[in-house]
């Protein structure tokens, strides 16, 4: 199970995002309209828990055909994204400092093709399980902006959270296209692009585990 680094606030990390014009403010205004956004109509992929982004940030530079949105609740762990991005010359990748709990406030329906959940809080407490990201609650926000065959991908090395997402999957009614305990070792190993948790917990020896799921898609 991982051990999820405590946050430390960053003086004045929330005003210097307020003031960034890679960070996208009002997004509510954009819901149904993301790709006028974009200016284009390339396919939407979305990261909920970006962290610092390294992850997002490789991806949206190795796939210029897929636009992408990166969101965090926590500036300061999103000011580290945001200095990232400066540095960079990209028009595929905005950010957004948002709470996942209110996310059909900003996405409609068929607006996004995928989503990404990389090490998301695993809420231990049974009376947090609504919070988790895998949870039925969060599965059915994302089945009302997803596309048709839209899926979501998730890695975690915490065991338990894994399985309980295993199951929510399944209680939700959601096709299960694959899964692993093991990814690193894995045919999904091919392409994988680490985070920085993934890096850190690596080197600690844990596993990294890894679904893939969509709402009608074939298995």
């Amino acid at each position: 199970m991982g051990i999820y680094m405590r946050l430390r606030n960053v003086t004045g990390s929330r005003e210097a995002i307020a003031a960034n014009d890679f960070v996208v403010h009002a997004p509510e205004k954009f819901k149904g309209k993301w790709n006028e956004y974009f200016g284009n109509d390339n396919p939407i992929h979305i990261e909920i828990g970006m962290g610092k982004g390294k992850f997002l940030i490789r991806l949206a530079s190795e796939n210029p055909d897929i636009n992408y949105i990166g969101i965090e609740k926590y500036s300061s762990v999103l000011i580290r994204a945001v200095e990232k991005r400066k540095e960079l010359d990209m028009g595929n990748l905005c950010l957004i400092r948002f709470d996942a709990e209110y996310i059909n406030d900003i996405f409609d329906e068929n607006e996004i093709a995928r989503i990404y959940l990389n090490f998301s809080d695993p809420w231990p407490k049974d009376r947090h399980a609504k919070r988790r990201l895998t949870s039925v609650e969060f599965l059915s926000r994302y089945d009302k902006f997803l596309t048709a065959d839209g899926e979501v991908i998730f890695k975690t090395d915490n065991r338990a959270l894994f399985e309980f997402s295993l199951e929510q999957v399944e209680i939700s009614g959601w096709n299960l296209r694959n899964y692993t305990y093991d990814l690193h070792h894995s045919e999904y190993a091919a392409g994988n692009i680490m985070t920085e948790y993934e890096e850190k917990f690596s080197t600690m020896g844990n596993s990294i585990h890894r679904l893939e799921t969509c709402r009608k898609c074939r298995k």
